[in-house]
Formats: structure tokens, sequence, C-alpha cells
């Protein structure tokens, strides 16, 4: 199947939906009383429902819904084809998601943000529904700006600024001598590396816009502390305790946010030599330790399984966008896409969540699976007819 077909078989699905659907971590959306088991029973309940091959969220009284990071990511993928096509439906639903969100923004800040439209429970976090957070704010600010490019309609602009005074003013910041990090959510001060990079490109971006020396400023510092960070191999961890500076080890798809944020910042910002230099290095440990020469990628180095969708799609985006800094990368971009649509895309046009050895977890998530896929054949096509 061509990267065409199984687009245009994605985007008729996630269409026929009307861009609502179910969630890998939607679980808490239940009537049920999870918290009545305590701290871990919303935490185990999450986990449970992202393992689970069955599909009981009818059950459970969990509907389909819109959700925010899943909006902002589609207005990102139909706003570059509308750059590619001018056509008006392709307008008219850029404009019907940017509405949205402007309609659905977190209530009680002055500033435009978003959170997820589910409460999310870990063993040392809680962030309730709709809890802005440096990551839906910084994926749809990426959508609302490709929207901008593409309209130039100046109430994106201000939405834009907005993103970042809150950025600014309602995050925490841990600035130090290896530059600036700024925190995940409004909980607590905290590290994450590719959450400070979606910050970074975030400044890159109205820096790019609005010519203020300030948002060049910011990317550039939070940059500097992201890759002060970087194994001599290439890669990062995931976050850093600012207490202890123990750091989580998770080497999956957050790599291929950090490279394309990196990249973005040298693109807007301008030349940077130890940005490039990070750039290179983490591009090709991505490119050669993440994923098999079939294009399926690692689930989480070392542990090969399961292949996760989204891992896929971030291989597409990221080796698309990189794909200046090597030949190999574009081809392998397509490579990553053939796998995918031959081993992961149902014939209803949607895209498995988990594939295991003997198993494959086949419920449709429109922000996990869907949006992601979308918005990966929709780069990857564009760069083919480039």
């Amino acid at each position: 199947m061509s990267i065409q077909t199984a687009l245009n078989q994605l985007q008729h699905y996630v269409e026929s939906e009307n861009f609502k659907g179910y969630d890998p971590y939607d679980t808490l959306n239940s009537s049920w009383p999870f918290h009545w088991l305590g701290k871990w029973g919303p935490v185990l309940a999450i986990q449970f429902q992202k393992r689970n091959p069955f599909n009981i969220r009818g059950l459970l009284g969990i509907k389909k819904a819109y959700n925010p990071k899943a909006i902002g990511l589609f207005l990102h993928a139909y706003s570059l084809q509308y750059q590619q096509n001018k056509d008006e439906s392709t307008l008219q639903k850029m404009e019907f998601f940017f509405n949205w969100l402007l309609d659905n923004r977190t209530n009680g800040y002055k500033e435009y943000c978003w959170g997820y439209n589910f409460d999310w429970a870990s063993p040392v976090k809680f962030l309730e529904k709709f809890s802005p957070t440096i990551v839906v704010s910084g994926f749809i600010a990426k959508g609302i700006f490709e929207y901008y490019q593409a309209t130039k309609n100046d109430k994106a602009k201000e939405v834009l600024i907005s993103i970042g005074e809150f950025t600014e003013n309602e995050l925490a910041w841990t600035k130090n001598k290896e530059g600036y990090c700024v925190s995940y959510s409004t909980k607590e001060q905290d590290c994450c590396y590719n959450a400070n990079m979606l910050g970074a490109e975030l400044y890159a971006r109205l820096y790019v816009i609005t010519n203020n020396e300030k948002y060049k400023a910011l990317a550039c510092k939070m940059t500097d502390f992201t890759i002060a960070h970087q194994k001599s191999d290439g890669c990062w961890n995931y976050s850093l305790n600012i207490i202890t500076g123990k750091e989580r080890v998770q080497i999956d798809f957050h790599q291929g946010y950090v490279l394309d944020s990196i990249h973005y910042v040298i693109k807007y910002c301008g030349k940077n030599e130890a940005f490039q230099l990070a750039l290179e290095r983490g591009a090709a440990y991505y490119f050669k330790e993440q994923f098999n020469k079939n294009g399926q990628a690692i689930f989480r180095v070392p542990k090969a399984y399961p292949v996760e969708i989204h891992n896929q799609s971030q291989g597409i985006i990221s080796l698309t966008r990189l794909s200046y800094l090597s030949t190999e990368y574009s081809v392998f971009a397509k490579t990553i896409a053939t796998w995918t649509i031959k081993n992961m895309q149902d014939k209803k046009g949607y895209f498995y969540y988990k594939k295991y050895p003997n198993y494959t977890i086949k419920t449709p998530f429109m922000r996990w699976s869907e949006a992601w896929m979308l918005l990966a054949l929709t780069e990857l096509n564009i760069a083919a007819d480039v």
C-alpha cells in the first residue's frame, strides 16, 4: 500500500469519527470510584487498561471524546496539508480545530494553556483533568504556529504569545550555570528534558514571528540546559531529579521530541555549533540504536517489545525532519512507514496501539495513535513531493 493511500484511509477514519476517540490514559473518565482503593487504585487501573487487549471502555462508562492535544496535532497536520493544496475543505477543518482550542482552553488562567481531558495518576504525581502542562500546550502551539503560517490569522499570533506567557509566568523554572529548564506542569518544579525542549521550541517560534530577542535568549538558554545533559553516545535520559541529581532512564520516542525541538531552535534562532553537534550526535544514536533495520522500533532501549505506535510515528516524523543531515534518514523514514502500514494499520484505516510477539492491542486511540500517524504520514508525503 502506498503512503498516500494509507494516509487517505486514516484521514477518512478520523473524519468519520469526527476526531473523537478513546485514549490509553482515559480510564479515570470512568464513573467507577477507583480512588476508593487509595492512592494505588487509579494508578493500577490506568496501567491495567493500557495493557488490556480488550476494549472494555464502554462497560466502564468511558465515552469517546475530544482530546486537546489530538486537536492540536490535527491542526498541525491539516495546516501543513493546506499549505500544499489550498483546499477549502481542509481550511474549514483547520478553522474548526483552531476555534475548538480557543473554546476549550484550561479555565483559571489568564493565558492560553491546555491539559489532557482526563485525570492522570502515577506513583509520584496526580494531574486533574485539563490541568495545564508545557507538553500539551507546546504541541498545540506547534499546530497553531502552522495554522498561523497558513492563514496569517492575527488571533493565532496572539494565542501563541499568550502560551509563551503562560510558560514563563505559571510554570516553575530551574536556572543554573548549565542553562534554564521549565517544569512539566504547574504542580511542582521538575526537569524533564523533552518537556523543556518543547518550551525552547515554543520560544524559538515566537522569536521568528515577533523578532523579540527575549524569546531567542530563552530558547537558547533552555537548549543549553538540555544538551548539557546529553550522554556521550548521543542519547538523553528522560528526566533529572533536581534535588538528588539522579536521572530517570527511559529511552524511547521522547528522543525524537528532543531532536525535533533542537532542530527548530536552530532553524528559527540561527546557527549554533554546540546545538548542531548535539543534534547530529543525537540523530545518529536515534537512527542506529532505536530501530531495527526493517523499520520496527525498539520499545525502550534495550527492550524490544512491545512495538508501540508512538515510537513508529515519531521515527517517521523525526527522520523526515532531519533528512538534511543524512540521505539515510529520509530513506529510513519511508522504511518505518512501510513496516507500520503493513503491520499496524487496520483495514478500516486506523492504526493499532501495541504489538506484542503473541498478540496485538488493536484499540484505536485518537491522540496516541491516529493523530500522531496522521501527522507522520502527512509530513512524509509532503517531503516526498518536494
